[in-house]
């Protein structure tokens, strides 16, 4: 038996890679705990492991007194002093010392059903406890890491990956929608947190996270491994599409070029084991109006307006490219907005140039009208607030999203206008937006224009995409908008 358990302990923390000193030290305290269940929480005991031996040993503690009142706490002096036993030292036993006796009626082996279950209990808690602590120490410096793993089974949507010495856990809101996997495939995930001590699942994993993307490019590109092309930013929505922009340490060293590959084959590879999330690189530029002629591709540019202290662009596109510059249900906006860290308002020509006519403005000072319906009274000829002020009911019901109760309104909203400002002949007032950008423009460069400059650096990787849904384009939620997509 003895060299049965030392067999045992050396298996253990060989295949294991446990710490022995901890493994002995579970055994000891699970004896003890076992011991003092079947012989009473009175007496005190201690289990200690014979390393020479391979045997766990239990010793009991007594007092030594004069006169004994308690059998099971105490000893006489003159007991004390005939005890013989290799492991009892009595040379210094005097009144009031505390003396250790082997229990040789009780071995660790022989202490009940109750209590070998309870020691078995100790021993598993404490490897399991000694387990976290060897995970923990094994993937703590591989947080931020692509690890890859096994699908081991499915838990309320929830996925359980096994990494070969433990299990960790893919989150449902950390799976890329319509991407499906089965029981015993291979699964690459972003090792988004290492947690020391926890009960539950210690090592969290991502597919949707920004940076799972970048970690699939550096796998891929060596360039970025190098330090020659850098990951500046990354936008994502899962499964669907994405934005990455790139910059390039080295003048001869194109940093979209090196990302797509010969003949697309870098990202190609990025974009099937995001199961054809549709990829757009873009070269990144600290000049914000330039940054986001790229951002936005494949849409042209026309002009970019930047305010600096609001961080907002007023992007203007040719009437063509609207919904391109929008993208579907404002996706490729929002995503642009994301990447730059900044809000971006698309206008079309015609909307741009509408807003700089004093009788749209004085349509936009009315109350209840906003862009797209100006846009409406624009071309059924309604060019100004004086104009409006001389319809009826009638002639503007038979707009869209305008009823008889909403006519009125307008018309009286309009005529108020047009009586506050008589010599303006329907060019009223500028609108309160244009006024604070023409006030900041005047204090200096917080807003400024800037023109193409040239063919917009980026590229796009796509496989076929679905129709999808979504929620509305909000401008308080997201920091993006435009004039359609809404």
């Amino acid at each position: 038996m003895s060299s049965e358990l030392k067999r045992i302990i050396e298996q253990i923390s060989r295949d294991r890679g446990f710490d022995k000193e901890l493994l002995i030290e579970a055994i000891e305290e699970a004896v003890q705990s076992a011991a003092r269940k079947k012989l009473g929480s009175r007496i005190d005991i201690e289990a200690y492991y014979d390393e020479g031996l391979g045997l766990v040993e239990i010793i009991q503690f007594f007092t030594v007194v004069e006169e004994v009142t308690d059998e099971q706490t105490e000893i006489s002096l003159e007991d004390a002093l005939r005890l013989e036993h290799d492991d009892s030292d009595t040379s210094d036993v005097q009144l009031g010392a505390v003396i250790g006796v082997p229990m040789e009626d009780v071995r660790s082996t022989d202490l009940g059903r109750i209590a070998a279950q309870s020691a078995r209990q100790v021993i598993i808690n404490k490897m399991r406890d000694a387990e976290r602590g060897v995970i923990f120490d094994m993937f703590k410096d591989r947080k931020g890491e692509v690890v890859s793993g096994i699908v081991q089974r499915f838990d309320r949507g929830n996925m359980v990956v096994n990494l070969g010495r433990t299990d960790a856990l893919l989150p449902r809101d950390q799976q890329i929608p319509k991407r499906s996997f089965k029981q015993g495939d291979r699964i690459k995930a972003y090792l988004l947190d290492v947690r020391e001590g926890s009960r539950d699942y210690q090592l969290l994993l991502s597919r949707t996270c920004d940076d799972f993307l970048a970690k699939l490019f550096e796998m891929e590109v060596p360039e970025i491994k190098e330090g020659i092309v850098n990951v500046i930013a990354v936008s994502r929505e899962p499964g669907f599409r994405a934005k990455i922009a790139v910059s390039s340490s080295e003048g001869d060293v194109d940093p979209v070029g090196a990302c797509v590959g010969m003949k697309g084959s870098r990202v190609q590879n990025v974009v099937q084991e995001l199961q054809g999330e549709r990829i757009d690189i873009v070269t990144w530029s600290p000049d914000p109006a330039k940054y986001v002629y790229n951002a936005l591709a494949p849409a042209h540019v026309n002009m970019v307006r930047v305010d600096e202290d609001t961080k907002t662009l007023l992007v203007v596109v040719p009437n063509d490219q609207l919904s391109l510059a929008i993208g579907r249900q404002g996706q490729n906006v929002r995503l642009a907005s994301r990447l730059m860290g900044w809000r971006i308002d698309v206008k079309s020509e015609q909307r741009y140039a509408n807003l700089q006519d004093a009788g749209y403005q004085s349509l936009l000072a009315v109350e209840g009208i906003e862009e797209a319906l100006a846009d409406q009274l624009f071309a059924k000829g309604i060019v100004s607030a004086a104009a409006l002020a001389d319809k009826t009911v009638e002639e503007l019901a038979v707009l869209r999203a305008v009823n008889e109760e909403f006519a009125e309104q307008l018309i009286a909203s309009a005529r108020e206008i047009k009586a506050d400002y008589p010599d303006l002949a329907g060019e009223c007032e500028q609108s309160k937006a244009e006024i604070a950008d023409n006030d900041s423009a005047s204090e200096g460069e917080k807003v400024k224009e800037t023109e193409p400059p040239g063919e917009a650096a980026a590229e796009t990787a796509k496989e076929p995409l679905p129709e999808i849904g979504g929620a509305e384009i909000s401008g308080a939620e997201e920091p993006a908008s435009g004039e359609e997509g809404k």
